[in-house]
């Protein structure tokens, strides 16, 4: 797991705050009594839950310590605290788990994903959301150059580090003990200013952990600027100059 800038995470707060918003409306359980937030990050997922379910009891963990310390501020009526979402063992069951971008970077969904059902007390809901953009041609040409000699050995691990299979893996999953299951995916069109702004956009998430084994601040300025020079053709300028983005992201809400 890599190790999260929350200032850099928030750049884009609105952008990466709409699918937690979108999952949670999708949500069909009445008068949830107590909710989890798996992988709060810095608290914005989490407040989507609280507007939405204010009289729930509600708690939210993270592995990253300065996303929890941003998190804690942002309103005191949760219980935060920090834990992995391998590590975590609850005292108790829950009427809704919530999973905001953060189940790709946990390995074994085939284990994890029915532990975390039986968690769930009956007709509560496990609800999840992960990034699904890696046929995009950003994320292509990020492996593309994470596989160059100069880079390869450094970026092995960075490269096996995620974890996302196919909507059939997860409907053959989770159909079977599930009362009800809904999967879809949402392709969203981020507007940004020119094609560094999606570089800047992927520093706080996906690009961290090859930054992070690059061993020099040139190593990581040249990684960065051929990526650039790869991914800018294929998103062009608009008439107005800016990029438009696209981003997918895969949903799922299983009730027990």
């Amino acid at each position: 797991m890599p190790q999260w800038d929350s200032d850099q995470y928030s750049k884009f707060i609105s952008e990466r705050t709409q699918p937690a918003y979108d999952l949670a409306s999708k949500i069909k359980v009445e008068a949830p009594m107590r909710i989890v937030d798996m992988g709060c990050g810095p608290g914005n997922s989490t407040e989507v839950l609280f507007k939405r379910w204010h009289n729930a009891t509600i708690s939210a963990f993270d592995s990253s310590p300065d996303m929890l310390k941003k998190a804690k501020v942002s309103n005191s009526e949760i219980e935060w605290f920090q834990s992995t979402i391998e590590s975590w063992k609850p005292k108790c069951s829950y009427d809704i788990i919530f999973s905001n971008a953060v189940l790709q970077w946990v390995k074994s969904h085939d284990e994890l994903l029915p532990s975390l059902l039986n968690m769930l007390n009956d007709g509560g809901a496990l609800a999840v959301q992960m990034p699904a953009h890696y046929k995009s041609p950003l994320h292509k040409q990020l492996i593309e150059v994470a596989e160059m000699p100069e880079w390869s050995t450094f970026t092995k691990e960075a490269r096996n580090l995620l974890s996302l299979s196919t909507p059939s893996f997860y409907y053959d999953l989770l159909s079977p003990i599930t009362r009800h299951l809904e999967i879809w995916e949402t392709q969203y069109f981020h507007v940004m200013k020119n094609p560094k702004a999606i570089l800047e956009w992927f520093r706080g998430t996906g690009l961290r952990p090859f930054l992070e084994a690059l061993p020099t601040q040139k190593n990581k300025s040249d990684f960065e600027e051929e990526i650039l020079n790869r991914y800018t053709s294929s998103y062009p300028q608009q008439k107005n100059g800016k990029v438009l983005f696209p981003f997918n992201r895969f949903f799922f809400v299983g009730y027990k």
